[in-house]
Order: structure tokens, then C-alpha cells, then sequence
């Protein structure tokens, strides 16, 4: 019975192991500044209007992940083969619309842990 309950484990943990990586990276501010500096990175900020009014990360284009017509408006603003760097608030929208990214096809999306909070408690430059 030991043996059977060890090659079930073992077979378990191979086939999860064989699992490509996520096409999502969460990474930290200072990563996230490197990873916006290269031309060839989408931005894309999935607040709300009225957040993005308030304060922005230079560069970053705004699609609300809330609206209905989200999916739409990638498909419309974004190139599938290109990375995506996304943030939000707090880093759950973001996550949201990465999640949404990757069942459209796109391969890598960067997201900004703890969102725009994290980006301004940072010190980093915002546009207001």
C-alpha cells in the first residue's frame, strides 16, 4: 500500500512539474521600472478613469478592466507577440486582466505587485 501511495505522489508531482511556466511574472517596483524602459513592453494601466485622472505611471495607456468592453479594446490597442506590463491599484485588477491576456494569447505579462500604491510608496515619478 506504501508503494502504491508513493508512485501516485511521484506521478502527481511529475505532472505538475512538467507544467509550462506562467506567462505572468508578478514582479517588484524596481524590476517593473527596468521592464518599462525597454520600447518593445506594452503599458497598460486597467484602472478606472477617475484612478488614472488622479495619478499614472508616464507611458501607460488606460483600459478600464471593470468595463464591459475590455477584451474589445485589447484586442483593438494591444499586439499579442509583445510583452505586456500591467498595474492597477493594488494588484488584483491586474491580475484580473492579466489572467484575461493570457486567454487572448498573449505570452508575457509583466505585472506590478502591490499596483500603483506600491509605484508611489516607491517614490517613483508619476504624471498628474
Amino acid at each position: 500500500m506504501k508503494t502504491f501511495f508513493a508512485a501516485v505522489v511521484l506521478s502527481l508531482v511529475s505532472l505538475f512539474s512538467c507544467q509550462p511556466d506562467s506567462a505572468i511574472k508578478t514582479v517588484g517596483v524596481e524590476e517593473f521600472a527596468q521592464i518599462i524602459q525597454d520600447d518593445a513592453v506594452q503599458l497598460l494601466d486597467v484602472r478606472t478613469p477617475e484612478e488614472y485622472a488622479e495619478g499614472h505611471i508616464k507611458g501607460f495607456t488606460m483600459i478600464d478592466v471593470k468595463a464591459d468592453d475590455f477584451a474589445d479594446k485589447v484586442d483593438e490597442m494591444l499586439v499579442k507577440d509583445q510583452p505586456v506590463a500591467v498595474y492597477c491599484r493594488g494588484g488584483r485588477r491586474s491580475l484580473t486582466a492579466a489572467d484575461i491576456l493570457v486567454k487572448k494569447g498573449f505570452k508575457t505579462i509583466y505585472n506590478l505587485e502591490a499596483g500603483y500604491t506600491s509605484w508611489v510608496e516607491a517614490g517613483k515619478p508619476v504624471v498628474k
